[in-house]
């Protein structure tokens, strides 16, 4: 049973950093595709980034190139992602979420098993 608990938000100000983690307690990650999602109030949840099983390929939203790394540590059945030069629009509730599948999953209905999110805040 896959059980995803993310940590690591907060507020910053416009400018700063946060890396988000997101921890299986089911220890099965390594099985599993990994995505973030996020939610603005009012708006649509949208993909962030994604990375495969093994962490060797990711793949990430227009908005999210250049500022936030996905990466993975199969041992440990977590998954970060790494938010640099974060903008007030970064503001959202963030989402792991778990694919059963090995390779990249970009869209919300091919994963299974989702996070309670983590409000991240940025200041301008």
């Amino acid at each position: 049973q896959v059980q995803l608990v993310e940590s690591g938000g907060g507020s910053v100000q416009a400018g700063g950093s946060l890396r988000l983690s997101c921890v299986d307690s089911g220890r099965t990650l390594s099985s599993y595709a990994m995505g973030w999602f996020r939610q603005a109030p009012g708006k649509e949840r949208e993909f962030v980034a994604a990375i495969n099983w093994s962490g060797g390929i990711t793949y990430y939203a227009d908005s999210a190139k250049g500022r936030f790394t996905i990466s993975r540590d199969n041992a440990k059945n977590t998954v970060y992602l790494q938010m640099n030069s974060l903008k007030f629009e970064d503001t959202a509730v963030y989402y792991c979420a778990a694919a059963r599948r090995l390779g990249i999953a970009t869209l919300a209905h091919e994963y299974n098993y989702w996070g309670q999110g983590s409000q991240v805040t940025v200041s301008s």
